[in-house]
């Protein structure tokens, strides 16, 4: 299918000069280390929410080569709550490969800045737009949203031809003026999270209005057009938290193959059982601690719907491990603990806890 293409650069550089979030703090800004960190957080996640994670990073890995020298429980730590921690891993490992592999500078073009690990193309081109002003094409969910309704681009998405082909396309809708880039890349991202958003789209604000194939045919929702969806799976855990008197709590960290598809690798959890039966043949052999059990939390997860199951042990005291075999942890205050790189569900349960025990730290 052949598509028109629209003048679009000209009129949203100039609609994101006027309209367009013009003051959030990794803009205005050619530093690739502040636009980098601010891609990789804003994956997948609201900019109200990335805002203060953000600044607290900054605040203390400042640069590349700070972080590359931090310890992973420091980064996990600063990451802590802002989910898809891959991402953090990823950050991790990337600032090491800059500084180990390209002398602390990150390259200045998209195709060598997608090599780097946890930057894929999309991201690549933000990077390498923002700061070096290369045309480069994004294309993260929101911007295909954008394209799609105004191409009216008939696609299934959910085959790589098709977005191959919105690739294309996005390409040849850049600006002729590499000095444009910055704004019109932005723009785009604005569009995307202001105007042009999933349900009942501001079509009437809209500075792509007159050009758009979607909106003209009254089908700007069904696009972008994608046939496989994601499936979340139930699943349950049953959580095991040891705690003494003297309010100390029991977490280990969890490794790269810990649960399924490796769910919060690199952070600190307490025990982790699959099922009540195989928790049960464990707390069998501790008789004489107190059991507390508390109410289920869900946590949804991109691909998983999490059903945990917090149980409290009392124990004696730390020194009298009531641990049935060898596992990578350590006794915690409350404050210590709440300090580590926890995943957000568990940073809540383990409040609750510290709270149904009565602690006060």
């Amino acid at each position: 299918m052949t598509y028109a293409l629209p003048p679009l650069a000209t009129c949203i550089v100039r609609w994101q000069a006027q309209h367009g979030r013009n003051h959030l703090p990794w803009q205005n800004t050619r530093d690739p280390y502040r636009v980098w960190l601010s891609e990789i957080m804003l994956q997948q996640t609201q900019v109200t929410t990335v805002l203060g994670y953000y600044e607290r990073f900054l605040a203390t890995l400042p640069d590349v080569a700070s972080l590359a020298a931090a310890p992973a429980d420091q980064v996990m730590a600063l990451w802590s709550g802002l989910g898809y921690y891959s991402r953090a891993r990823n950050l991790h490992r990337c600032a090491q490969v800059v500084m180990a592999e390209h002398g602390g500078q990150f390259p200045r073009c998209a195709q060598a800045l997608a090599q780097l690990p946890g930057i894929g193309r999309s991201t690549a081109a933000a990077i390498a737009a923002f700061c070096f002003e290369e045309r480069a094409a994004i294309l993260d969910a929101n911007v295909k949203r954008v394209l799609t309704r105004v191409l009216a681009f008939e696609g299934d998405l959910a085959q790589a031809r098709q977005e191959k082909i919105l690739w294309a396309l996005a390409e040849q809708l850049l600006p002729t003026a590499a000095s444009d880039m910055p704004r019109y890349t932005q723009a785009l991202m604005d569009l995307g999270a202001t105007v042009c958003v999933p349900r009942s789209p501001s079509c009437l604000l809209c500075p792509l209005q007159t050009h758009c194939q979607a909106s003209k045919q009254g089908r700007a929702q069904e696009f972008p057009i994608k046939t496989r969806k994601t499936v979340r799976r139930s699943q349950s855990w049953w959580l095991l938290f040891l705690r003494t008197p003297h309010n100390q709590y029991w977490l280990q960290r969890r490794s790269a193959q810990s649960g399924a598809n490796a769910i919060w690798a690199g952070l600190y959890s307490p025990l982790v059982y699959a099922s009540a039966d195989e928790l049960d043949s464990v707390l069998v052999n501790m008789d004489g601690f107190a059991r507390t059990d508390l109410p289920v939390l869900q946590h949804g997860l991109t691909h998983r719907e999490l059903h945990l199951h917090p149980v409290v042990l009392h124990v004696t005291q730390a020194k009298q491990h009531p641990l049935p075999h060898n596992t990578d942890g350590a006794w915690w205050s409350l404050s210590d603990a709440l300090a580590q790189g926890l995943p957000a569900p568990i940073r809540k349960l383990l409040a609750d806890v510290a709270q149904a025990g009565g602690h006060a730290d």
